[in-house]
């Protein structure tokens, strides 16, 4: 697998996605897939709200949130939430390289990843291609921050080696790869976190990827999220009382 990262100007509010592709993106080979930060997304949206707007950070955070944990609840003041079925902080506002912006999630992240893979597609006649919307999280029990994918479009998240041999024969019984958040993973990490500009990247001489020639649908996109009930860490996630946006 080979990634590469996309160097770009410094993206701002409600600058045109498309035409940063134009300007900025070399034609894509066929089975690659290209994995887009959710920042430059929202930002070309002008899903934005300036900072001096905002007196409290946590009142937007609360509405932006499906669920979530009041900032008191740990030390750092950061409030924990659950936004389209992801535990992430603060409902995936950043407000990192965004010109004094809080920079929301894009407004509907599974659209926005059909319609850039529909026009890159078009523009490059392009038969196996993908699209990754990513974004970054922290993970329980490690410090720092890692990639995830909160939409894909073009190829199948997860490879099932259920009911499948390992290499003594054994069966497996519950091995599914997350093929769209090990990408995700990837890319981030070569994207980077910081001043490097590199919003984008190309993925290349992909292994293990099942590309496909549609949109997901929404019983595919349903099926990569566990209900509590089913979760190995349910007893962690319903042992605290989250509370939802709609009691604020």
């Amino acid at each position: 697998m080979k990634i590469t990262a996309i160097k770009t100007n410094k993206i701002k509010a409600n600058s045109d996605l498309f035409m940063i592709f134009d300007h900025f993106l070399k034609k894509p080979k066929e089975n690659s897939i290209l994995a887009v930060t959710s920042k430059i997304v929202s930002l070309c949206e002008g899903n934005v709200i300036p900072i001096s707007k905002i007196i409290d950070k946590k009142e937007l955070v609360y509405k932006e949130a499906d669920y979530y944990l009041p900032k008191e609840k740990n030390k750092y003041g950061i409030i924990l939430t659950l936004k389209n079925g992801l535990l992430v902080p603060t409902a995936g506002i950043d407000e990192s390289n965004c010109d004094g912006n809080y920079v929301l999630w894009p407004k509907d992240p599974q659209k926005s990843a059909n319609q850039i893979r529909k026009y890159l597609r078009n523009k490059y006649n392009l038969k196996n291609f993908g699209i990754i919307i990513t974004d970054s999280k922290t993970s329980p029990l490690r410090w720092g921050t890692t990639g995830i994918g909160i939409a894909y479009s073009g190829f199948t998240p997860l490879n099932n080696y259920i009911g499948k041999g390992d290499i003594y024969g054994r069966k497996m019984k519950i091995t599914r790869a997350n093929i769209l958040d090990g990408l995700a993973v990837a890319s981030v990490l070569v994207m980077g976190e910081g001043s490097e500009q590199t919003p984008m990247a190309m993925i290349d001489d992909l292994n293990n990827v099942k590309f496909c020639d549609k949109n997901p649908s929404q019983k595919e996109i349903d099926n990569l999220v566990i209900s509590p009930e089913d979760d190995l860490y349910g007893d962690l996630i319903t042992s605290v009382k989250w509370k939802h946006k709609r009691n604020i």
